[in-house]
């Protein structure tokens, strides 16, 4: 809904107008712009341009701290205000649910009060009850009532904190005044002359500088070049010196000149302090059981290494793979999957969360029986939601994520992707094999049911290890995915329950599909399919300023686009811990490319590593490799002032430093492994991307490990030889060389002339053509003529 409120502003062809009125009755519309003009219109047809949209400065359905600016999010407040915020939640969820923690199984012992009763009062009596409580706290410590913000609660103020925590998550609750505009430091133009005077004596002469030194330096540059009244002599002037030219010019105090440098040439090659971990999450023992009676409520989240050995799909090498595995507790049922050659980071696991609240597509060579089958909702709806056709394989958003104590879910990534799914994802409690027994299970039971039969199998110890599994290994990483997704959908999904059956129904004949249909017909089902710029928001984040004009760095790496055009050279106005800082997104699997959330449209751009080729493509590289590349120019003294200079060594380390044509023999068998964990990382990448942005940037060939959800799959993959490889790269170094010449000459040069015609035109014997010959006589004859 647009707000067409005189004042509001529109963006119509890149420029900004504001209506001036509207008359709705008549459908007309006037609006000016910042030079005066004005232009009067119709609703029509402001209502069917494609150029015209809603300015995010001026949108009333946007907080103030979000308004041409890029969202707030729970790691731009400081650690204070994360604690006003916290105990804000508490007594919002006192207010709604009777109980500080929002769960009866955490109750303190004296709760629920009889005031916040859920079943003897009302929301309005609660929300009453709260603000005489909280008037009554800041009566008697109003110090620190006024410290959190709770001094001055009313009514309507528990009313637009609860709307904005259902709208906006925990960050809702905080005050936009945290998060104000960064409009930066006024100062004069003397101070600035005299900050880039001392800047350049102090990087460029002088040895290392204290900011204590630099401030002293700006005063005795003030005093001597401008005649500051206010600037104070330093230790090595006179103290009857030349009074002031400008009495009227001040001063900022240290702090301030410090914060200004700060933000003017950086931290002085500082070491950027980053944030500490998350918190550890607490772990409560109630002492009674929960009890799961709805899909998503509980999902068990873990990862092992699959027994089975496979072929890497680059060199078709025996290798060990891990299996990250996502369990509804519920229905038992398998909600997503992944595979991948190296132990899983916390990118995996969010991209197993997003799979799992994604519906999962049909194979060419999945029949008509596993399709979507659920009552209640038709597979033409689903299939029309998800614009694909959809198989049998539950989805939903998860409530609680269970998992265990590995450092891949305990880190500021997943406490922020938890936040974007609004979900809780919670360690288990020591010594409790009971919180993730389920999963465990459920490797044991695929192991016994599937595994053991497929060749490669290494069995559960190394006593019971066959004679040569790695032999023995016939399917590809992508064919064992692809057996996988097919035994879960046929098979697991439709296996009958043992001791796992619900407890409404503990004889019944249930399986995890007939459970969840059953589910459906209680409860019902929320058809949620996330958008596809959820993958933007999963990925990491950096906190970056933009380049003038080489772009962003993130990593070591330069990364630059068009979307960054208009706001090169400028501050962001995010407020908060980060402030004056663009937010860029980037998939640790992939270096080639990061993402960029516009702050005035909020559309994703794919912003490209400076250092690739405007044609064709580089083999697949991670973060291990581009260190491995920066420590080797290092070591031979090299300093490269662009990225595309460390694309020849990069290509080097990707080639296995070695000749190519000694590769087959010289490559070792880790190195291959390298290069096919490099490669199927790469292609995971590609095949999580949404569609618009896999078009700006391809995949690396040859493809490997494609997702879980991915919507084709091709069982017949030929592997990549070890030559195929090294030409990969003998290719991509070559069309870098030819594009770094042509580049040097833009015009081609003429070819020499023959060595013939160089001798005749310097023989003193040559006799001139017949042709040559007429013409000049007929030239002496005219001037004779003209004599």
């Amino acid at each position: 809904m647009w707000n067409l409120e005189p004042g509001a502003e529109l963006i119509i062809s890149g420029s900004a107008w504001r209506i001036q009125s509207c008359q709705p009755h008549l459908g007309r519309v006037t609006l000016t712009n910042d030079d005066g003009v004005t232009w009067m219109t119709s609703l029509s047809e402001l209502m069917h341009r494609s150029d015209c949209r809603p300015s995010t400065r001026t949108r009333t359905d946007l907080p103030a701290a979000d308004r041409a600016r890029q969202p707030k999010a729970m790691d731009d407040l400081e650690e204070h205000e994360r604690t006003i915020v916290m105990l804000r939640m508490e007594h919002l969820r006192e207010v709604e649910t009777g109980f500080r923690s929002g769960d009866p199984l955490d109750a303190l012992p004296h709760e629920p009060r009889p005031q916040y009763d859920p079943g003897t009062t009302t929301l309005t009596g609660r929300r009453l009850a709260k603000v005489q409580e909280l008037r009554k706290a800041a009566a008697e410590f109003p110090a620190q009532a006024k410290a959190n913000g709770l001094h001055q609660t009313s009514l309507r103020t528990l009313v637009r904190w609860d709307t904005a925590r259902v709208k906006y998550g925990p960050i809702g609750v905080a005050d936009d005044r945290w998060l104000r505009e960064a409009t930066g430091h006024t100062i004069s133009p003397e101070l600035r002359e005299a900050l880039f005077a001392v800047y350049a004596e102090s990087s460029e002469r002088r040895s290392k500088l204290t900011m204590r030194d630099k401030e002293r330096l700006i005063h005795q540059y003030l005093r001597e070049m401008s005649g500051s009244a206010d600037a104070e002599p330093t230790d090595g002037e006179a103290a009857d010196a030349e009074p002031a030219k400008t009495p009227g010019l001040k001063v900022p105090n240290y702090d301030t000149l410090r914060a200004i440098w700060k933000e003017w040439f950086g931290s002085n090659g500082a070491r950027q302090r980053y944030a500490r971990s998350a918190a550890k999450a607490k772990q409560y023992a109630t002492g009674r059981h929960i009890v799961v009676y709805r899909p998503g409520q509980v999902v068990a989240l873990d990862s092992t290494v699959l027994p089975v050995k496979v072929l890497d799909d680059v060199f078709s090498d025996p290798v060990s793979v891990y299996l990250t595995l996502a369990l509804d507790v519920y229905t038992r049922s398998i909600a997503a999957f992944r595979l991948s050659l190296v132990s899983d980071k916390s990118i995996d696991v969010a991209m197993v969360l997003r799979d799992m609240m994604m519906p999962l597509p049909m194979r060419p060579d999945w029949g008509k029986a596993v399709e979507w089958a659920y009552p209640g909702v038709p597979h033409t709806v689903v299939a029309e939601f998800a614009g694909y056709e959809v198989a049998g394989l539950p989805f939903f958003p998860p409530e609680t994520v269970t998992t265990d104590h590995g450092s891949v879910y305990r880190n500021h990534h997943l406490v922020e992707v938890q936040r974007v799914i609004k979900a809780n994802i919670k360690p288990s409690r020591v010594l409790r094999p009971t919180d993730k027994h389920s999963v465990e299970r459920t490797f044991g039971a695929i192991r016994s049911l599937l595994f053991a039969l497929l060749l490669g199998y290494q069995g559960t110890d190394v006593a019971d290890r066959g004679a040569h599994p790695e032999a023995d290994a016939c399917l590809t990483v992508t064919e064992m995915e692809h057996l996988i997704a097919t035994w879960v959908v046929k098979i697991w999904q439709n296996r009958r329950f043992g001791s796992y059956a619900p407890s409404w129904d503990p004889r019944g004949d249930h399986s995890p599909n007939s459970l969840f249909a059953a589910a459906m017909s209680q409860g019902g089902f929320a058809l949620r399919i996330p958008p596809a710029e959820l993958y933007y928001q999963l990925l990491p984040r950096h906190n970056v300023m933009i380049h003038g004009k080489r772009g962003v760095k993130i990593k070591n790496l330069w990364y630059d686009g068009d979307a960054l055009d208009p706001y090169r050279g400028e501050l962001s106005r995010r407020g908060g811990r980060h402030k004056n800082r663009y937010v860029i997104h980037r998939d640790p699997r992939d270096p080639c490319f990061v993402f960029f959330q516009d702050p005035r449209t909020h559309d994703w751009h794919t912003l490209r590593w400076t250092g690739l080729p405007e044609e064709g493509e580089v083999p697949a590289f991670s973060d291990a490799r581009v260190r491995e590349a920066m420590r080797e120019l290092r070591r031979r003294g090299l300093a490269p002032k662009a990225d595309t200079e460390l694309l020849p060594m990069l290509l080097k380390l990707i080639g296995g430093n070695i000749p190519v044509e000694q590769w087959p023999t010289q490559l070792s068998k880790k190195k291959r492994t390298e290069h096919a964990r490099e490669v199927a990382q790469a292609a995971a990448a590609a095949a999580d991307r949404p569609a618009d942005a896999t078009k700006k940037a391809p995949p690396p060939k040859p493809v490997a490990v494609p997702a879980a959800r991915a919507g084709s799959h091709d069982s017949k993959v030929v592997p990549l030889r070890p030559m195929e490889r090294a030409q990969q790269v003998h290719d991509a170094v070559n069309s870098e060389r030819q594009r770094r010449r042509e580049a040097a000459v833009p015009d081609q040069p003429a070819p020499p002339p023959d060595l013939s015609e160089r001798l005749r035109a310097s023989s003193l014997l040559a006799l001139p053509d017949d042709d040559d010959d007429a013409t000049i006589t007929a030239s002496e004859v005219e001037e004779e003529a003209g004599q």
